[in-house]
């Protein structure tokens, strides 16, 4: 994921009007909050027997997979027992094939049981959508391609470049000005500047090559600067106003203005390092590919990487969006027990969706009915 992707909705932001030689700070730390599950039934998750269910079984298939190579003593999470209590449902997973929606229901109110997330006693937290970037690319720059793609550097500490302490790298007013020029870790080359710094943001992207072939890259470090939002940044320089920072506005307001985007798009100083996806993607950070629909970005210090949840939340046009998905994913604006952030899918009719969606909502992890550590539930069943 799109590994350590930054969420579409990180893009939002709001503060004054301030001169463009004022960049915005970066946003204030906020306290952890206190996360805590609450036991429930299946007949109180809204929706639940409306949904396709089988739909969800081939992003689980994949996590299954990937839980199953741990040890059995590993921990899966806060909550989720240890990786030996994901044997026998993902063993359960196997033998169903091609199931249909009942056996499928049927599966999960057999081997899982559902808990209500709260963050600080509250249901209710933010949900906002990303997507797989599409650009144009080839593997020379020229007078069209003229944009790089950069893999890690060598000179980036061994960290990914996320961890509190490390030593400063570029920003990314540096590496555009010319820092890395020289270094041969051009992956390859695409041809709007406006479309790299949204790879940036979303952390993978198909590359539609000039000789006609597709190449899929991925997450592979940043430079470790915080990340502030192009609407943010909009929004702070008059060019936008509230409300109009949906990922749509932000791209049509910088590709309508190249003389102004360049240094707008300088003060966000984070920036991020590819690397070539092969098989199927795009790849999240649990390390499965994504599936369209069902893979959820979250926080994984509250929700571990492989737990199936229900979603009930609404889509960008105002829906109730309630449906199985898998936690495969996460991002630099995912923070918090209660977010999430819905992979959509590739190109340009998942960022029409994904770019729109911003809305209240809540989940219910799904988790073993027998775990080694047992879940820290505030409440009675059923509350």
């Amino acid at each position: 994921m799109i590994v350590r992707r930054l969420a579409m909705a990180a893009a939002l932001g709001l503060a004054a009007c301030a001169p463009l030689s004022s960049p915005p700070p970066p946003p204030a730390a906020t306290p952890t909050p206190v996360a805590s599950l609450v036991p429930v039934t299946y007949a109180a998750l809204p929706g639940w027997s409306e949904d396709s269910h089988a739909r969800v079984l081939p992003a689980l298939r994949r996590s299954c997979q990937r839980l199953s190579q741990l040890p059995a003593a590993q921990a899966i999470g806060r909550d989720g027992g240890v990786a030996g209590d994901w044997l026998a449902p993902c063993g359960a997973l196997r033998s169903l094939a091609e199931a249909d929606d009942g056996e499928a229901r049927a599966f999960f109110e057999t081997w899982f049981t559902p808990f209500r997330m709260l963050a600080n006693g509250q249901a209710e937290g933010l949900f906002t959508g990303y997507y797989e970037a599409e650009l144009h690319g080839a593997r020379r720059g020229d007078r069209r391609y003229r944009v790089p793609i950069y893999a890690r550097p060598d000179g980036l500490p061994p960290d990914s470049g996320d961890a509190a302490g490390r030593a400063p790298y570029f920003t990314r007013a540096e590496i555009e000005a010319g820092a890395l020029k020289g270094a041969a870790k051009e992956l390859l080359w695409v041809d709007d500047p406006v479309d790299a710094h949204i790879l940036h943001i979303q952390g993978s992207g198909r590359i539609l090559m000039d000789d006609g072939t597709v190449v899929r890259v991925g997450f592979s470090a940043s430079n470790g600067h915080p990340f502030v939002g192009l609407g943010r940044i909009l929004q702070t320089h008059g060019k936008l106003q509230p409300g109009d920072t949906t990922m749509q506005a932000v791209r049509a307001w910088l590709k309508s203005h190249p003389a102004e985007a360049p240094a707008l798009m300088a003060e966000n100083p984070r920036y991020v390092f590819f690397r070539l996806i092969t098989g199927d993607g795009p790849v999240g950070a649990s390390g499965v590919a994504l599936t369209a629909g069902r893979s959820l970005a979250v926080d994984p210090r509250f929700v571990a990487y492989g737990t199936p949840l229900w979603l009930d939340a609404k889509d960008p046009d105002g829906q109730p969006l309630r449906r199985l998905m898998v936690a495969q994913d996460t991002g630099a604006a995912i923070k918090g027990p209660v977010r999430g952030d819905v992979f959509w899918g590739s190109g340009e009719p998942a960022m029409e969706i994904a770019g729109r969606m911003k809305s209240r909502g809540g989940y219910y992890l799904l988790l073993p009915r027998n775990r080694t550590i047992p879940v820290a539930a505030t409440a009675a069943a059923g509350d």
